[in-house]
């Protein structure tokens, strides 16, 4: 089967918040297809502040806790970089 990836309208400029980028990040990650056990949580890390642009930097945490086991004896993260231009809009 051939996966599709569902477009994500991102925001730009004056429009971007870092609220509103975890928003986009858990629109995105709604599309994977991703078994129902794993559950997962999603941070802001930081803001970083370049000549041209900013960078936010997020962190998607995924693990598998049980009743038996809630602590998780393992994790997987994805990172996310998006990238706010300071010239362009």
């Amino acid at each position: 089967t051939k996966y599709v990836i569902k477009n994500v309208q991102w925001n730009t400029g004056n429009n971007f918040t870092v609220e509103r980028g975890l928003q986009q990040i858990e629109e995105v990650i709604s599309t994977w297809e991703i078994h129902e056990s794993w559950l997962h949580w999603s941070e802001f890390l930081q803001e970083e502040d370049l000549k041209d642009s900013k960078r936010y930097h997020y962190r998607v945490c995924w693990s598998i806790p049980t009743r038996r086991k809630p602590i998780p004896r393992a994790t997987a993260s994805v990172y996310f970089v998006i990238e706010i231009s300071k010239i362009k809009p």
